[in-house]
């Protein structure tokens, strides 16, 4: 159901869109949502947290424990089958109450001002606003690497060419910005950059903060994910789109087909390294 925007000030004007699905383990969903409401120095207005699909037990109690206990009201959209992150994002989008939306995965951790950061350059004009990320393995305080993206439209748009500018889990949009491109798209695992570059390209008004104001759960097959065949067919695919609409050039297009498809077919532990030493920005799709 519809949440009904409050009356208040600006410190309750954005919702937060957390999707979940049957893979998310309970007490990780359970300190996102935590990090991400009760510990924020600016809080959202509200919550809508999207159910993919069935989920186990204990997943079930803690979504109606949160839902119970949260300082914030909660709207849980169920969707009876899993339909895949694009369809659980658009349908969260559509139950959101407020033009402003942050974006929080199930298994990762908000800083505490990471909303009163972003809402301060929202609250200047920009649609999206991203931040820097650590990546953890299992302690949050513990880095693994850190993701710094580009500032200012200028680099956001160079980066753009070869790299996802955007750390998805860390956005926070204008939806009247999401609608002028038509939302999220299906495109494999990269519907966040394909997002982010249709943005660009529309003319919005983007930004980062440098700084990583969400840590970020890598899993023990998070490189494996980022690779194969399926992988590389839909990198195939998006540069063929970059091209079609002129975002970037021929020759960019031949060393990025060349380049980064062979990126998706390298093995795991090649991945890693290059992943984290070589390309700090991150690559599209990262996320499994």
């Amino acid at each position: 159901m519809r949440n009904t925007p409050s009356t208040a000030g600006p410190t309750e004007e954005f919702s937060l869109l957390l999707p979940v699905y049957a893979g998310d383990d309970a007490s990780f969903v359970r300190l996102a949502f935590e990090s991400s409401v009760d510990q924020q120095t600016l809080r959202p207005a509200e919550a809508v947290i999207v159910q993919d699909g069935p989920v186990p037990e204990d997943l079930e109690r803690e979504l109606a424990r949160i839902e119970a206990a949260s300082p914030i009201p909660v709207t849980r959209v169920v969707l009876a089958e899993n339909q895949g992150l694009t369809e659980a994002l658009n349908r969260g989008l559509a139950a959101c109450a407020y033009p402003i939306v942050a974006r929080m995965d199930a298994d990762d951790v908000s800083v505490p001002d990471r909303f009163e950061r972003q809402w301060a350059l929202i609250a200047q004009g920009y649609d999206l606003v991203g931040t820097g990320m650590a990546e953890f393995e299992s302690d949050p305080a513990v880095a693994a690497a850190v993701r710094i993206p580009p500032v200012g439209a200028e680099r956001i748009r160079d980066h753009a060419r070869t790299h996802n500018p955007f750390n998805h889990p860390t956005m926070m949009y204008r939806v009247a910005a999401l609608d002028r491109v038509g939302r999220y798209q299906p495109f494999g695992k990269m519907e966040d950059y394909w997002l982010g570059i249709r943005l660009i390209d529309s003319g919005a008004r983007v930004e980062n903060i440098p700084e990583p104001l969400l840590r970020y759960r890598v899993g023990a097959g998070a490189f494996s994910r980022r690779g194969g065949w399926d992988e590389a067919r839909t990198e195939w695919r998006l540069q063929g789109e970059l091209r079609r609409m002129g975002f970037i050039t021929r020759g960019e297009y031949l060393r990025n087909v060349v380049m980064k498809g062979a990126y998706r077919l390298l093995p795991a532990g090649v991945k890693r390294v290059l992943f984290r030493g070589l390309v700090s920005g991150g690559l599209p799709g990262d996320r499994g």
